[in-house]
């Protein structure tokens, strides 16, 4: 029996591992392509419908929704710049220095597509690699702590895939606050 996921729309689709390769994206890299693709499903369907006046809201000493919906974007971001070898920009500090901010002239679905273009532009990115480039040397922040391009953009993935789970876990106990 397969492993499935329901989508808000109630339709069961499989996880996006199950469904096979993603077309020109190289082999090493489809588990990191598929845990991007099954993130931005999983932040679609667990924010559908919620409002927009929790979107701020901590629970718990934990970090607000609107946190990590800008947090696992903005980490996206940065590392795949990283990985091109490449500075960070005034606009990526300014953005990290805002994950967390208070604004209510935020809107969810804003998160939202705003996530759905930096996984599309990842995408993109892996098309654009060949596996060979995979092990190169890269570093990480003012510190240039060692890693490789690979290391990266898996890491970028899982922890996509870590701050959905703590998103989910937030939405729940925001909504049943007011449920």
């Amino acid at each position: 029996m397969k492993s499935k996921s329901i989508m808000d729309d109630g339709q069961e689709q499989m996880e996006f591992w199950l469904a096979g390769p993603i077309l020109n994206i190289p082999d090493i890299l489809q588990p990191a392509a598929h845990a991007l693709l099954q993130s931005e499903r999983e932040l679609k369907k667990y924010t559908a419908d919620f409002p927009k006046e929790l979107l701020w809201a901590k629970t718990s000493g934990r970090a607000s929704v609107g946190f990590h919906m800008n947090h696992i974007t903005g980490v996206l971001d940065r590392m795949m710049t990283y990985a091109k070898s490449e500075s960070l920009t005034a606009e990526q500090f300014q953005f990290l220095k805002q994950e967390g901010s208070f604004n209510l002239t935020i809107e969810v679905e804003g998160l939202q597509e705003q996530f759905s273009a930096k996984v599309a532009e990842a995408l993109a990115y892996f098309k654009t690699l060949p596996e060979d480039t995979l092990t190169e040397k890269r570093t990480v922040g003012r510190k240039k702590l060692p890693t490789t391009v690979i290391g990266l953009l898996f890491h970028a993935a899982e922890h996509s895939q870590r701050h959905i789970g703590q998103l989910l876990v937030t939405v729940s106990v925001l909504q049943s606050k007011i449920s």
